[in-house]
Formats: structure tokens, sequence, C-alpha cells
């Protein structure tokens, strides 16, 4: 009801081409399809170039990959004692994200997302079930890691006995919390 519509989407990758001396103030955009957006400006104030380099793409931070990484290196921050077996564990089914033993020896399957959600849960769950038929491994438990945690996922995981870990990117990567605290 009322949603604005758009002519033209403009799918990427686009190009953009300046307008001519004669045609100052126009640019033309087109995309992979061949279409083309005009754009006209009716008076020019000011316009200027500056060279910025090699344009580096876009470089994405924190992503599930990261997070692995940092915690397989920082294996201690789910308590102490842990020690890493293997990153990205091949199973049947897909790679364990974490494969390490707690304190007592146990093997702990740990699953990481950025976003942890039910899907998450139902993903460790398989891992698990899968995990605890290897005689060399079993018994195995769980860790559900994330940024953030759902409540619907938290509830879901504790009620299979999958634990919960909340993770602090930044911490992960040593960077201190700049937010004063007594202790």
């Amino acid at each position: 009801d009322r949603a604005y519509k758009p002519l033209n989407w403009m799918s990427p990758p686009c190009t953009l081409k300046e307008g001519t001396d004669e045609e100052a103030g126009v640019w033309t955009v087109i995309n992979k399809a061949g279409e083309k957006l005009i754009i006209t400006m009716e008076e020019v104030l000011h316009d200027s170039t500056h060279e910025l380099g090699v344009d580096p793409g876009l470089i994405k931070d924190g992503v599930e990959a990261h997070l692995q990484e940092l915690l397989a290196d920082r294996i201690e921050t789910l308590g102490e004692g842990y020690t890493l077996i293997r990153r990205e564990y091949m199973t049947a089914i897909g790679p364990v994200d974490i494969l390490c033993r707690d304190a007592d020896g146990q093997t702990v399957a740990v699953e990481i997302k950025r976003r942890g959600e039910i899907d998450g849960v139902e993903q460790l769950t398989r891992y698990l079930e899968l995990l605890n038929r290897d005689p060399h491994l079993a018994p195995v438990r769980g860790i559900f890691a994330a940024q953030e945690i759902k409540p619907q996922a938290r509830v879901l995981a504790t009620d299979r006995g999958i634990g919960c870990q909340v993770l602090d990117y930044d911490a992960l990567r040593g960077i201190e919390d700049d937010k004063l605290r007594l202790f």
C-alpha cells in the first residue's frame, strides 16, 4: 500500500560515464543488461576530481571465518584447560567449525555463527548425533558460539544440552573496550 516501486533497479555491475564538455552536468549509468539511467544536473556550482589510488574492494570484517580463526587461536575463551583438536573437522554432513577437548578431556564440538539462531542449533545437533557414533570421540558435547544468540536459539540449545557462548569479536582480536569499568 502506497509503497514506491522504482522503474529501474540498475543491478550491478554498473558503469558511470560523465558527459563531454558540451554535455557538462550529464551522467549516464549503464548496467550489465544495457539499461541506462541518465542524470541531468541543472547547475554545477563546483566540480573537482581527486585520485584516490587503486580501489582495494570491499573487505568484510567479523565474518564467521574470522570468528572461527580467532576462537581457535584463543580456545581458552571457552574455558580453562580447553585444547584445540582441529578447525573445520570434516564429517559426512559437513565440517564442524571447531573440535576441541575440555579440561576433563571430553570432546567438544563448537558451531560458530555471527548471529546465533535456531538453524545453527539444529546444525550443531546433527553434528553431535554423527560425532557421538564415533567411539574415538564419544561422548561429544556441543557449544553454540556466536556474537549474538537469539533467545529462542538459547532455549533450544539448553533444552538439548548444548552450551551457549557469546563471543566478543573485539576482545578476541585483543582490542580493549573503551568504556570505563571498575573491575
